[in-house]
């Protein structure tokens, strides 16, 4: 597989798996303490990966569970922050300014804190009250967040399947390893279409609407420099949907959830004017081990992994490297 060091893959997911026994430990101390608010704090794509499960958790509990801009935050300030809160935060490098001005922020309020990131040494790890670490690099941080909204809800009498859900995801090193050999040659193939483009319309909702944020924002944008429309597949008919021409390049990211018929109905209306749409759906991929009840749950890892490999291909065959930037951690701002 293209750029993809399968022992580095599965040691690093590997590493966050392991952290279930620390989650645990940390959840039920802190459900026994009590608190009030759990607050998910991120910025940029580390904020966008906290929607899924604020979405579990508002499905699922009446605690109060958000996720939260860091930046935002710290400029607005929110009523309810304060000792009865608890404020989460990830960051891959353990630098991201946002996130440890966030971070010192929470605890002026009174807020417990609690990081996860690859670098023990570093200020996001260091400022947090709580830092749990994997290998550096990691990515993504849903294993992590899974682990510690699932063992909450189940303290909280809210979700019956989190022990298997948690025993079943000891495979996922290597279940993941699987969907990227599946989708290596959908993610050349679709990178060798799209050459040329330079603008792409995502639609995705659910659980996934955070990851379809990410890959715009993050990816495309950022990595990549190209434009991009986003649109959550329940708000795709009020007003982005007239943006959409006959060689408009559409990606879909299609689900496991209960709102996968609201994806289906958007991705509907898209064919009929574009010809040229791409539906990535989770469906694909058997995820063997993984009981059905559970895989709607893993859909962000899964797309995850899908999208890593056309994120590979898209830099060979427009050869411009998923490293490089202009302005992001160049200039100040």
């Amino acid at each position: 597989m293209l750029g993809f060091d399968e022992p580095e893959f599965l040691s690093q997911v590997a590493s966050a798996v392991a952290l279930r026994p620390q989650i645990e430990e940390l959840v039920d101390r802190l459900v026994d303490e009590g608190f009030d608010t759990l607050l998910l704090v991120g910025a940029g794509g580390t904020y966008a990966q906290m929607w899924p499960y604020e979405h579990l958790a508002r499905r699922a509990s009446a605690l109060d569970v958000r996720a939260v801009i860091a930046a935002e935050l710290i400029a607005s300030g929110d009523a309810r922050l304060g000792e009865r809160t608890v404020a989460l935060f990830t960051s891959v490098s353990g630098t991201t300014d946002d996130s440890v001005r966030a971070i010192e922020y929470c605890k002026s309020k009174g807020a417990y804190t609690i990081s996860f990131t690859g670098h023990p040494d570093s200020p996001v790890a260091t400022k947090a009250d709580t830092a749990l670490i994997s290998r550096p690099k990691t990515w993504p941080f849903d294993f992590q967040l899974l682990l510690f909204v699932g063992r909450l809800l189940e303290r909280r009498g809210e979700f019956d399947g989190y022990g298997r859900l948690a025993g079943e995801l000891a495979g996922i090193p290597e279940i993941l390893v699987e969907v990227a050999r599946q989708a290596e040659p959908v993610a050349a193939a679709f990178a060798d279409a799209h050459k040329d483009s330079d603008y792409y319309f995502l639609i995705g909702g659910g659980n996934l609407w955070g990851f379809t944020y990410l890959y715009s924002m993050c990816i495309l944008e950022e990595m990549q420099w190209l434009r991009t429309t986003r649109v959550h597949s329940a708000e795709f008919f009020h007003g982005s949907l007239e943006l959409l021409e006959e060689d408009t390049s559409v990606i879909v990211f299609q689900g496991e959830d209960e709102t996968r018929a609201l994806t289906d109905r958007a991705e509907t209306f898209a064919r009929r004017v574009s010809k040229d749409v791409t539906v990535f759906d989770t469906r694909d991929y058997p995820l063997t081990g993984i009981s059905p009840e559970f895989r709607g749950l893993l859909a962000p890892l899964v797309l995850d992994t899908v999208m890593g490999r056309v994120s590979k291909h898209l830099e060979r065959v427009r050869d411009h490297s998923l490293d490089l930037r202009r302005y992001y951690r160049v200039m100040d701002y």
